[in-house]
């Protein structure tokens, strides 16, 4: 006789699961950590043109000028007209200046006299619109502009 039996309706043993809520939580921190949240949300489509002397710009005192095409939800275009949208709101060129001032009393001391206009125009936005906002901006006070480019891929060089 065999010292060994053999059983033959043997279980697979369940899965130990006391590690799972600390892998869970691990997890959710590190997403917490890496993600970017988005501080304006454009309601307008545009497509940023290239540069070939791009920098990067301080956060502080930043106030975002968008121009282009108005977009729903989804991310359809929904006009033809070019719209100007300053942080989460669509504005005019005539209401610029007054925007600005209400964007200047909401920031600190150091913000306002670091603030800065970004603007990121579509790139078949018309010259004169951006023209038209700039002559606002400089009316509203708002002398430090820069404009958002990608970097091109294959830089010309200026003679």
């Amino acid at each position: 006789m065999s010292r060994f039996r053999h059983k033959q309706n043997r279980e697979v043993p369940g899965l130990n699961l006391a590690a799972l809520p600390d892998l869970i939580f691990t997890v959710l921190f590190f997403f917490m950590i890496v993600t970017h949240m988005r501080e304006v949300t454009p309601k307008v489509r545009y497509e940023v043109p290239q540069g070939t002397e791009v920098e990067k710009g301080r956060k502080a005192g930043l106030v975002y000028l968008f121009i282009g095409k108005p977009i729903d939800d989804q991310g359809h275009v929904i006009g033809d007209e070019t719209r100007i949208q300053l942080n989460d709101r669509y504005v005019t060129v005539a209401q610029i200046p007054d925007e600005i001032k209400k964007e200047r009393e909401q920031m600190s001391e150091d913000e306002r006299q670091h603030m800065t206009i970004s603007i990121r125009a579509d790139r078949d936005t018309e010259m004169g619109v951006i023209n038209d906002v700039k002559q606002a901006l400089r009316r509203a006070g708002a002398l430090n502009i820069n404009y958002s480019a990608t970097a091109s891929q294959n830089p010309q060089k200026h003679n």
